[in-house]
């Protein structure tokens, strides 16, 4: 693969100021980088020019973004906030808003050094663009068995890479031996994906596992192990018991080792209930990093969204940006977040109060997120699947002998109903 000048100029500056760091990028990773020169540079040495004609976009008699009355009748933002192109990079005061919301909301980064957040086209985006820079074809990806199953074309197909597996639990904790026994085998470089609150069993690591984790990353960094850890935080915040960890691992991992690259991927998606807005970050983390590792990841970050997608929605990230800065945004995520809190917590009452239950199906261990897992005892989880569309007009999300519940999607009301639905379809389907 050719690499460009200005790929190789960032190179040589990460592998100065860094050499672990760029030892983790992918080939494709040495290869991206954004544009310094031709049209965007000649763009921005423009801009503030009495008469500009550069900009690649139409603009009113008033200089204003040109628009069509029929979108604009239904927006309350400035045209500058809906029309015109954002960085790719994303917004400047968005980028600087969430990096401050990533303090505020993870005590451990407090006197860490990280990256300005990159915003990318949701989380899935995200997640893409943080798989083509770390992650070579042919490469290993360690993950729990329990993920969300859209790694497999993020991941597996987008970076031809393979998805190396470990049982999620063991018995009713994270199994945490799992995963050391994954980045302590043969080879160097480990590549490895964790999401909590996890998609789709509704876990997240207990205060008490979360130390445990980090030290088995720690142990094979000390090893010599060159370890990049993608941080699927879609769910982040959505905690509901007290024994739970209520911040990200990247708090906890930003210092660890010159050895271990955190990469958070977040958003609006889940976080702020703004799924369709397709507003996600990308943040960088490493012992030892400041501006001279970070800019050049967020240089190549930025040029693989130009080079795909060209950048986020401006709208988008101007609505979220508003949200951010509204003094009521608090008091509403804090609403949201109750009555979320309350359909958990009544899933576990109905649980509780139906021990038959569990002659058909029992919880894997669920603490946080939009989900649960019933890992069925007798039936085949798709003939459950089309027994509840069929007979019980209930919808729920079935693999192997699992069925996904999205309990955040009923009414308080509806859950013990739904629940009790899926007993009766499991006694229904029950293999002789």
């Amino acid at each position: 693969m050719e690499i460009s000048k200005e790929a190789e100029a960032l190179n040589a500056g990460l592998q100065q100021a860094h050499p672990q760091v760029f030892s983790m990028l992918s080939k494709k990773g040495r290869s991206f980088f954004f544009p310094k020169l031709g049209i965007l540079s000649q763009t921005a040495e423009a801009k503030g020019k009495k008469m500009n004609a550069t900009i690649g976009i139409c603009l009113e008699e008033d200089g204003s973004p040109m628009r069509l009355q029929s979108i604009q009748q239904h927006l309350t933002l400035n045209p500058g906030e809906i029309y015109p192109y954002a960085p790719s990079f994303g917004s400047p005061q968005l980028r600087e808003q969430w990096k401050s919301m990533l303090l505020s909301k993870n005590p451990s980064l407090q006197g860490k050094e990280f990256s300005l957040p990159i915003v990318a086209c949701g989380l899935t985006n995200a997640v893409a663009v943080a798989a083509a820079m770390f992650v070579d074809s042919g490469e290993k990806v360690i993950t729990p068995d329990y993920y969300w199953e859209n790694y497999d074309l993020t991941i597996a197909q987008g970076c031809n890479a393979s998805l190396v597996k470990f049982s999620t639990f063991k018995g009713s904790r994270f199994n945490i031996e799992g995963l050391r026994g994954k980045l302590l085998s043969k080879g160097e470089k480990k590549v490895v994906i964790l999401n909590f609150p996890n998609n789709p069993t509704g876990f997240t690591l207990r205060k008490e596992e979360a130390p445990k984790v980090v030290e088995v990353i720690r142990e094979a960094a000390e090893k010599g192990k060159h370890i990049v850890v993608l941080l699927d935080d879609a769910y982040f915040g959505l905690v509901f018991e007290e024994d739970a960890l209520q911040e990200s691992l990247f708090g906890m991992l930003a210092g660890l080792s010159p050895n271990v690259l955190a990469v958070k991927i977040d958003g609006a998606t889940k976080e702020d209930f703004a799924w369709g807005l397709r507003v996600g970050f990308l943040t960088f983390a490493a012992k030892d990093a400041a501006k001279e590792c970070y800019a050049p990841l967020e240089n190549k970050a930025a040029g693989a969204l130009r080079g795909s997608i060209s950048n986020a929605s401006n709208l988008s990230q101007s609505l979220v940006l508003k949200a951010y800065r509204s003094g009521a945004y608090q008091e509403e995520k804090k609403a949201k977040f109750e009555l979320l809190k309350k359909r958990f917590d009544e899933v576990k009452r109905v649980l509780a109060a139906h021990p038959e239950f569990r002659e058909e199906f029992v919880p894997e261990p669920f603490n946080a997120g939009y989900f649960l897992c019933f890992k069925l005892k007798h039936a085949d989880a798709e003939a459950v699947r089309k027994k509840l569309l069929e007979t019980y007009s209930t919808g729920i999300i079935a693999f192997g002998s699992i069925i996904r519940f999205a309990f955040v999607a009923l009414p308080l009301a509806g859950i013990e109903p739904a629940v009790t639905n899926i007993f009766s379809a499991c006694r229904d389907c029950r293999k002789p």
